[in-house]
């Protein structure tokens, strides 16, 4: 055999050995349109739960900055594999920045939002960077408020991402680790992303609905899939010693009708809520809660808007998320809803109502 012939085998076979290397390595790579996810049956890995609140009364609340945004943003700039965002309305820098980043360091990153909003430069910010945002193209609202961060943080609450929902508005947000809350939400949100499922009529499918640990029971719902309505009242009927609430928009009649007979059962019932929405919605229950000899008043935000949708219940159950007790809310947005029983999450939500009730006014 003559050395050329030799030559050209051993070229060929190099040649094999790097296309098997390559295909291999090929068959590897994860399919980059879905981010990696946790088996359904991984074992709870919560290490915390926590409330956090803004400050519109705070030192640095009118440079827009030392908000809860910030610890929201080292989460992302945390995060190892996958963020992704639902939310109504998006348009903090800090946010968008991060979410940037994330794209750039080989995160998958995903956004769904209000069809109404993504025109604003937040959610156009992120299309430019390659980020896929999806709407509900519909005239429900997609009104809910959550983030999830790797299939294992869930930051959800009341607050919309943009500046003045940060640094104006009375918010919240509450940060839960845990991969079976975080499985409830990444169904959701993939429901809305990958299937394009707005609004009713939905689907009853979250795989844990109810998650417990340490003595602690998290319900998680969604609407208007999990018929909420139905479960706040269930829990505000079971009340015995205490209802305490701060609602941007109440107009539910179930809901009032439900804190109107605790209150004629002698359970303190005392509420706050928005004075803008007061104003504005005619089908509001507060003129009647008030004609019923409950103690509800308007808030005293002056800069914004009291945005909170929370209710808690004998100091150990508090109820929050991006429902409003309303109509709409229950019919036709899509919305969430997390129910946490733990006297210690509960006494965060009190320390912000303490501090919202008495400077209200009738």
């Amino acid at each position: 055999m003559t050395n050329s012939n030799l030559s050209f085998r051993r070229l060929l076979s190099r040649a094999l050995i790097v296309v098997f290397i390559l295909f291999s390595l090929c068959a590897c790579v994860p399919d980059e349109t879905v981010p990696p996810r946790l088996a359904t049956n991984t074992p709870d890995q919560r290490t915390s739960i926590a409330a956090y609140f803004t400050d519109p009364e705070g030192i640095y609340a009118d440079q827009a900055k030392g908000g809860l945004d910030e610890i929201l943003v080292a989460d992302i700039y945390a995060a190892k594999e996958s963020v992704d965002v639902c939310m109504f309305n998006l348009g903090l820098p800090s946010i968008t920045d991060a979410l940037i980043n994330a794209q750039k360091r080989g995160l998958f990153v995903r956004v769904v939002g209000e069809s109404d909003k993504l025109d604003g430069s937040g959610f156009q910010d992120l299309v430019e960077a390659g980020i896929k945002v999806r709407g509900d193209n519909r005239d429900g609202l997609m009104h809910n408020k959550f983030i999830v961060i790797d299939g294992l943080v869930v930051w959800t609450g009341s607050l919309n991402l943009t500046t003045s929902s940060t640094y104006a508005d009375n918010n919240d947000m509450v940060r839960v680790q845990s991969t079976k809350v975080a499985q409830n939400y990444v169904t959701e949100f993939d429901e809305m992303f990958n299937d394009k499922i707005f609004g009713p009529p939905g689907e009853e499918n979250t795989p844990n609905p109810l998650v417990t640990f340490d003595g602690m029971d998290i319900e998680v719902l969604f609407s208007p899939d999990d018929r909420v309505a139905r479960r706040i009242v269930e829990l505000i009927d079971d009340a015995d010693t205490s209802v305490h609430f701060m609602a941007y928009s109440l107009t539910s009649d179930s809901i009032a009708e439900a804190l109107a007979e605790r209150a004629d059962d002698g359970v303190e019932v005392l509420g706050v809520m928005d004075d803008t929405q007061i104003e504005s919605n005619t089908g509001g229950d507060y003129d009647w809660l008030r004609e019923q000899g409950i103690d509800v008043r308007r808030d005293g935000n002056h800069s914004g808007l009291m945005h909170h949708k929370v209710i808690i219940i004998d100091g150990e159950t508090v109820i929050f998320g991006s429902y409003n007790f309303t109509s709409s809310a229950e019919k036709y947005n899509d919305e969430n809803v997390m129910i946490v029983h733990d006297r210690g999450l509960a006494a965060s939500f009190e320390a912000e109502f303490e501090q919202l009730y008495p400077a209200g006014r009738p």
